[in-house]
């Protein structure tokens, strides 16, 4: 084992050959490289029961890095919980989402900079395989809702003040609501889009404690993806929305009551669940006693 003095001794320069660090210049050299979250990553996740302690210590100290943020072009990352109480606000109770709707109590949520996508998607499958074959992979769990998907807009409760969609996940939200909208049929999606950003986003922004709320569309996952992922329902109708609150989901969830009936109302699609969460605490067990 190399110790971080030896390390140090060899200083730069000196990587083992099996790194091709050359590479890192070349890649680095071409192709998009802002600031905006093309894409993201949003998977709710169930541990089995009995493993809660375990699935959150193996996540908090080596897959929220070593599956995640260390990967080419993953710039942002976030997780969130939703303790009983949280889980027993959700509706509606019928979900295509979630089965039973309280299912899913860990949700992760991370930024993908606009424009590399399949770079990265390259990477995760690769890296997972590795992972899952060095035995760094926790099998007691479910993944109830997982998909990468396309940023379609932004809306804002206070136009150019304010933090941005790319500030999101570092910004310190007290809350976060998952909402996940189905068109009525693909050719209606955008007609979908279009009335959420111009007319009902806007509405329910306005005086809330919801500063924002980032829209996106799912892609489907390859298919080398790891077998326990499957694949993307609703790539054609759904729109994953993602609202950053201010405050509590608990404390305003008034400002959260039919948004299943305002979404039927219109006759362009239904609401398959919305989901209060709160952020977790990097590198505790915090709310891990308060998920059953």
């Amino acid at each position: 084992m190399t110790t971080r003095d030896e390390r140090e001794r060899r200083g730069p320069g000196h990587e083992p050959e099996d790194t091709r660090a050359g590479d890192y210049a070349e890649l680095a050299a071409v192709g998009p490289y802002g600031v905006r979250p093309g894409h993201a990553l949003i998977t709710m996740v169930e541990p089995h029961p009995g493993h809660e302690y375990a699935y959150n210590r193996w996540y908090e100290d080596d897959h929220y890095y070593a599956g995640a943020m260390a990967m080419p072009w993953m710039y942002a990352g976030r997780r969130w919980v939703a303790t009983r109480d949280l889980q027993e606000l959700r509706y509606p109770e019928k979900s295509a989402v979630a089965q039973p709707v309280t299912a899913g109590c860990y949700l992760s949520t991370y930024w993908v900079t606009e424009g590399r996508y399949d770079e990265h998607m390259k990477w995760t499958v690769g890296i997972n395989k590795r992972l899952n074959r060095d035995g760094r992979v926790h099998q007691a769990r479910t993944h109830v809702f997982t998909a990468f998907q396309d940023h379609e807009a932004t809306v804002y409760r206070d136009g150019a003040a304010g933090p941005r969609d790319f500030h999101a996940l570092d910004h310190p939200y007290a809350g976060l609501v998952l909402q996940v909208v189905d068109a009525e049929d693909p050719g209606r999606r955008a007609e979908l889009l279009e009335r959420l950003c111009s007319r009902d986003l806007p509405r329910r922004l306005s005086g809330s404690q919801a500063a924002m709320v980032t829209v996106f569309r799912p892609t489907p996952l390859p298919g080398d993806r790891m077998t326990y992922v499957k694949q993307v329902e609703g790539v054609d109708t759904r729109l994953t929305l993602l609202w950053f609150l201010e405050a509590d989901p608990r404390t305003c969830w008034d400002r959260f009551q039919g948004l299943d009936a305002e979404v039927a109302e219109s006759g362009l699609g239904r609401v398959e669940l919305v989901a209060p969460f709160i952020p977790t605490v990097p590198g505790t067990d915090r709310y891990v006693d308060r998920l059953r």
